[in-house]
């Protein structure tokens, strides 16, 4: 079963999709309906985007589910109380940080978007250990190696961090349930892992596209903006979240007319940063 797509490209701009992956584990072992958590999925996000590779941007895309692994989450941000067993190594205690694990959000997902226990088992020290091993571990070195060599390459590099989200918050996704997103969120964890001026540029593009777009709410980003940025070193990262509203039907899953409409104008914004060299910003 292959867990990871990276294809290298010839441009500073990397982009990655830590959350569309469908490819399920066989020792997945879930107690719930595939269907729940299908809507966990950042579903179609890869589509949206395939044709940035065919630009020379790079690419990285899981397809092990977020709900198996979180790609996006520390390895230590792991909800212990999962385990059969003690976990050997350290555990995240900033409470900010935990917010999302105590939702059950962490590295290891205990429930679905909506409150639903995914297990009807504890999970054994061993098994949570080779999944970062087999997806956590080879897809952060992707990312970082894509940015590395981007950055080398050009002396800067813009590592789009690609996603999607309901168009309402359901009740376990984020600190803020019930919230009725914008069209798009541009997070940099309020200016700390991008310019603000490229951020400001991502998000007055998408403006002018005829979206309504949030900034840093309710999403800011999380790891992998986190850490891989360092602006002040030309290594800038963003946080893209999708309204699924713009291009699927959220009960079916099914792709919408609004599809073209949004992957052309997708295309346009990669295009828009393939030529932008943020330190002119």
């Amino acid at each position: 079963m292959q867990l990871i797509t990276h294809i290298t490209g010839r441009s500073a701009l990397v982009l990655d999709s830590p959350h569309s992956g469908v490819a399920y584990p066989p020792d997945f072992q879930y107690a719930c309906e595939t269907s729940i958590l299908r809507r966990a999925e950042d579903t179609h996000v890869e589509k949206l985007y395939d044709f940035a590779p065919g630009l020379g941007a790079h690419w990285i895309e899981a397809h092990f589910p977020r709900s198996y692994l979180d790609a996006n989450r520390n390895t230590t941000e792991l909800d212990v109380s999962l385990l059969d067993g003690l976990w050997p190594h350290a555990v995240e205690t900033d409470p900010v940080v935990m917010s999302k694990v105590r939702l059950g959000k962490g590295l290891i997902w205990r429930t679905t978007d909506d409150g639903m226990p995914i297990y009807a088992r504890k999970l054994s020290v061993d098994e949570v250990s080779r999944r970062i091993a087999t997806c956590w571990n080879p897809y952060h070195a992707a990312v970082g190696q894509g940015i590395e060599q981007a950055h080398a390459g050009h002396g800067y590099s813009i590592h789009l961090n690609c996603h999607s989200m309901p168009a309402i918050a359901s009740s376990h996704a984020t600190n803020f349930p019930g919230e009725k997103h914008a069209d798009f969120v541009v997070g940099d964890r309020d200016g700390s892992t991008a310019s603000p001026a490229l951020s400001a540029m991502v998000c007055a593009y998408l403006t002018s596209l005829g979206y309504s777009v949030a900034y840093n709410h309710p999403y800011k980003g999380v790891e992998l903006v986190r850490r891989y940025s360092d602006p002040a070193a030309h290594r800038h990262s963003i946080q893209l979240e999708i309204n699924r509203k713009l291009y699927m039907d959220e009960a079916t899953l099914e792709l919408t007319p609004g599809y073209g409409r949004l992957k052309a104008h997708l295309r346009l914004l990669v295009e828009r940063l393939l030529e932008t060299d943020p330190r002119l910003c």
